[in-house]
């Protein structure tokens, strides 16, 4: 978090700076007319949607928070063991390219707070089942993937999962947050 806050005090100071004008230009030339603002770059995001809401970003993608379940079916012979103190579950989410060209999944990342008294999950990859955010998405394809994370807890079983689009928007304008309850 502390990266994006950072990077949105950049973009604010870098308009800043450009709203302030400064030599090189041409007093005679005849001014530009300026453009209309367009209706994506004012859309605020849905901040608010709860798991099975689908949110929709100006290029066509689509992404679904289906739900989230507890996870108990480690591989120990990978060394994964439940965590004493901690909830892990995992997250489903539906991805739907409406674009017109390939989605690299990637580009998606999740973060995880508590919505009932804070605390951030920690994230993770179970082996068995898991489908993680990765590979690319062709246009016109849907597909479920999973985010796998660790919450303590004493933050409960209420959490916030914020998808992350970060290449495209490094504000996080437009970053849509599913709220939920960790089930199972």
């Amino acid at each position: 978090m502390r990266a994006r806050t950072l990077t949105a005090g950049i973009a604010v100071l870098v308009a800043a700076l450009t709203a302030c004008g400064g030599g090189g230009e041409d007093p005679k030339a005849s001014p530009q007319p300026s453009e209309p603002p367009s209706r994506t770059a004012t859309r605020a995001p849905s901040t608010h949607l709860s798991f099975g809401g689908t949110y929709a970003w100006p290029d066509g993608v689509k992404v679904s928070v289906t739900g989230a379940r507890v996870f108990t079916d480690y591989n120990s012979d990978a060394g994964e063991s439940h965590d004493p103190g901690t909830t892990d579950f995992r997250i489903t989410l539906q991805v739907t390219n409406g674009g017109r060209s390939p989605l690299d999944l990637g580009g998606l990342s999740v973060i995880v707070q508590g919505a009932t008294n804070g605390g951030e999950a920690a994230t993770t990859t179970f082996e068995n089942g898991s489908q993680p955010l990765e590979g690319q998405l062709a246009p016109g394809v849907t597909a479920t993937k999973t985010d796998d994370e660790s919450l303590e807890t004493s933050y409960g079983r209420r959490i916030v999962v914020r998808v992350q689009r970060v290449a495209d928007d490094p504000t996080g304008a437009t970053w849509p947050e599913f709220t939920g309850t960790v089930t199972g």
